[in-house]
């Protein structure tokens, strides 16, 4: 199957506009053209454009999913570069996850102190006195 450009954008919340810049960009470096010049989407391209917004979505720069892309191209004699960069970029992330976990963790126990009567009267009595 086949997917335009404004096809492929909405499947994945982009804009073709944002397409056209990561073609630019040398992201999408396998999706081909029509007879017309237009970029025709396979579904190989839409599984390419998935790693794409994962990459992209973890906090990869554009300039890491390049070169990820560049030795994309290179074949398998770049398999374990790819490899460290992903691996790299994975760790990267769970860091991230873990960090987000503690600042939930944080909100909870704040929504928790107010969700207290008492502590809400203690608020309340501390922003009487201006001490909040």
């Amino acid at each position: 199957m086949t997917y335009t450009i404004n096809e492929a954008a909405q499947q994945f919340g982009l804009t073709a506009h944002t397409l056209r810049f990561y073609d630019k960009e040398g992201l999408l470096p396998f999706v081909s053209r029509n007879a017309s010049g237009n970029r025709v989407f396979t579904d190989d391209d839409m599984n390419w454009l998935k790693l794409i917004c994962c990459l992209k979505d973890t906090g990869m720069p554009i300039k890491e999913i390049k070169q990820y892309c560049d030795w994309s191209k290179q074949g398998s004699s770049t398999i374990e570069e790819r490899k460290a960069l992903l691996a790299s970029h994975r760790k990267e992330v769970l860091r991230q996850i873990e960090a987000l976990k503690a600042n939930a963790e944080l909100l909870t126990a704040k929504i928790g102190f107010y969700e207290d009567p008492g502590n809400v009267r203690l608020v309340e009595e501390l922003a009487r006195r201006g001490a909040d």
